[in-house]
């Protein structure tokens, strides 16, 4: 038997972002609660910043049987001289019964205590009570509150309660809010609780009063409005899509409004306008001709037929907004961009100042940059040297900026501008602008090599400062966010095709920090490298086996390995190739691996030992890729050489000959990858 269900939670409007962060939750959680209570079925939720509502159409009305079964000791140890001993009685008194009703059953063997019997059947509406606050007490929007004089916290006071079992009311009675069958609408119509006597009345009810439950609705809503406000102004909105997701969970019945602002406040950089309208107001920018426009788009959840005044509002808001945007952006250009104001701006406590921070980002890049000046295909270096110094010595510099330290995420944007301002060469500004990419997973790359070593600087000194003071992440911790920087530095040093040699940079910057274990910051980005790509793990084991450490070889090798032997027999090739490997472990690799013809008498090992000679001819001139591909066509003759040739031959000379041969086939992969690591 099954029945309609509605479960509404009335609450004070709900912040967005603990909202839309928990969300995603709430499905899983709840269908985890009726599966434990046996209730299962298909439902669907939805949310208005002032509701969390639970739906379905078939809602058990009764739980779903369940056969219970307990089973016991060995009747070696239940009974002793035909009586029951405590382990027996401690079984009847678990089951609930007498050691009558008791049977036996073989388990593994051995006759043991059994008992069978069928879980009782609730009827839902005795556990919806249970159901629902363990499901309020399963919700984690970080921070809660308590009200009243209630022990409970929840994100926001619960107002009200309606929760419905077909058409019958279900008695609740959580956080000091009894259920009744009402519930609210927009403000803007009524205050007054508003009665629900169905399932389905409850729809109608809600709108009427003007209260969209879908927010994919109300998204849809504001997209069209929006669609409408453009082609009527001949503008174009930027849709951010955190914002609109925003909007929508902050609004019932959201109504795009279209305002304007002086054209005199364009004198400030488009990201100082859209930061102030996005983070203050929550408008969307519009642009014109591909520039910003003096317009912006907001999302009313007013039902007023006014709107002019509801506009006028927000534009007198945004005025004294911008108007402090405008002071702070003009007197940072007065005070021009002073890194040496950094050194009162701690940056970790060990590693010093923003300022100290800053000078060490210089030192790296006087390090690393002469490395790859080829890479730079600049015509004068030294002027490219410059270049990076100044970016990065005033790179942290709009820190000390009113404008940053009242939009913390403009920094290094409004370095950048400021630094066009003030009349600073163009790569000097960009490498400003582009110093912390990239810095998520989506994110943009620099967009040329003097960006990039500005950016792979800040990178690098975040992580050798922090490795140096102990502060490594653990765990899903890292504060400092270290794994996002190593990804970062090896998304960089892929992108622009840089050798980077862990052993050999690493050992060029560790003068720099206080003395720590190189080896564990090394096995930190390795291990970076390894998640961020979606090869066989062993695969990158094998390079790495080898001595590899320049992670740009490190992945070309990878990526060959991967593309090579997707199309081959894997547990063909495993099978001779670690033959290959076994054959030499007690051959010294080192040595000069002498081949002498005379001492190759079987057909077999001629022919592997000449087809080896013609790679070996072209093999420094092939990728790697056509050198795997020319060790794995061996595979034949391998085999036919392990099936026909006696390698351990009574004669030594015949034996290492051999042995030699093998070694040196085996020393050839060793180029690319250990293949005894490799595993399928």
């Amino acid at each position: 038997m099954t029945a309609t269900f509605l479960l509404e939670i009335g609450t004070q409007e709900l912040p967005a972002i603990p909202l839309l962060t928990e969300t995603p939750n709430i499905k899983p959680k709840f269908t985890k609660i009726l599966e434990k209570y046996r209730l299962s079925c298909d439902f669907n939720f939805f949310y208005t910043p002032r509701r969390l509502v639970l739906l379905s159409k078939q809602f058990p009305t009764i739980q779903k049987s369940q056969t219970l079964e307990f089973f016991g000791p060995p009747l070696s140890i239940a009974y002793k001289d035909n009586k029951p001993t405590p382990a027996a009685l401690g079984f009847f008194k678990k089951c609930g019964i007498t050691a009558q009703e008791a049977t036996t059953i073989t388990k593994e063997g051995k006759e043991i205590l059994y008992f069978q019997k069928e879980s009782p059947q609730t009827p839902a509406k005795d556990l919806i009570q249970a159901i629902t606050q363990e499901f309020l007490e399963s919700l984690n929007f970080g921070k809660s509150m308590r009200w009243g004089n209630h022990k409970e916290s929840f994100i926001r006071p619960i107002s009200w309660i309606l929760c419905l079992l077909g058409d019958s009311l279900v008695p609740l009675h959580l956080y000091g809010i009894e259920s009744k069958s009402q519930t609210s609408i927009h403000r803007n119509i009524s205050f007054e609780p508003q009665e629900v006597s169905s399932y389905e009345n409850y729809f109608e009810v809600l709108q009427k009063g003007k209260i969209i439950l879908d927010s994919n609705q109300r998204r849809k809503k504001i997209l069209q409005e929006i669609k409408a406000i453009q082609d009527k102004r001949g503008i174009k909105v930027e849709i951010d899509e955190e914002l609109l997701e925003e909007v929508v969970s902050i609004t019932e019945y959201p109504t795009a409004l279209f305002g304007e602002f002086s054209e005199h406040f364009l004198e400030l950089p488009p990201p100082c306008i859209i930061t102030s309208m996005k983070v203050n107001q929550r408008y969307f920018a519009t642009y014109q001709n591909k520039k910003l426009h003096n317009g912006f788009v907001m999302v009313s959840n007013s039902l007023a037929e006014e709107s002019q005044v509801i506009i006028n509002g927000n534009i007198k808001v945004l005025k004294a907004r911008l108007q402090d945007a405008l002071f702070f952006y003009r007197n940072d250009l007065k005070n021009g961009l002073n890194p040496e104001k950094l050194k009162a701006v701690t940056f970790v406590e060990g590693l010093g100042s923003m300022w100290d921070k800053t000078q060490r980002e210089r030192q790296i890049i006087k390090v690393l940059a002469p490395l790859y000046q080829k890479y730079f295909k600049s015509q004068d270096f030294g002027l490219t040297l410059e270049i990076l110094d100044q970016a990065s010595s005033l790179s942290k510099a709009d820190l000390m900026s009113e404008m940053v330290y009242e939009f913390t995420n403009l920094q290094g944007i409004m370095g950048y501008y400021y630094a066009n301002a003030l009349g600073y060469e163009s790569h000097v500004a960009l490498a400003i602008q582009e110093q912390y990419l990239p810095n998520s997973e989506e994110s943009p790359l620099p967009s040329n090599l003097i960006n990039a070593f500005v950016a792979l600087a800040y990178k690098l000194d975040n992580l050798f400062g922090l490795f140096s003071i102990q502060k490594i992440p653990s765990g899903s911790k890292d504060p400092f966010a270290l794994r996002r920087a190593a990804i970062g530095v090896i998304k960089i040093l892929l992108h622009f095709e840089l050798p980077f040699d862990l052993h050999k940079i690493f050992s060029l910057l560790a003068p720099l920090y206080r003395p720590f274990d190189l080896q564990q910051l090394e096995n930190f980005i390795l291990e970076r490298l390894d998640s961020m790509l979606s090869f066989n793990t062993s695969l990158l084991r094998a390079v790495l086996a080898t001595g590899e450490r320049d992670l740009l070889q490190i992945y070309q090798k990878l990526s060959t390995l991967d593309s090579v032997l997707k199309n081959q027999d894997k547990a063909l090739l495993m099978q001779t190739f670690k033959r290959v490997a076994n054959i030499t472990k007690e051959v010294n690799l080192d040595s000069t691996l002498e081949i002498k013809t005379d001492k190759l008498l079987a057909s077999e090992e001629i022919a592997l030992y000449k087809a080896f000679c013609e790679y070996e001819e072209k093999c420094d001139t092939l990728s790697y890729e056509a050198q795997l591909e020319n060790l794995l066509a061996l595979n034949p003759l391998l085999s036919r050489f392990f099936d026909k040739v006696l390698v351990n031959a009574p004669d030594e000379d015949f034996k290492n000959n051999r042995k030699n041969l093998i070694a040196k086939i085996y020393k050839a992969f060793l180029k690319i990858a250990d293949i005894k690591e490799i595993s399928f």
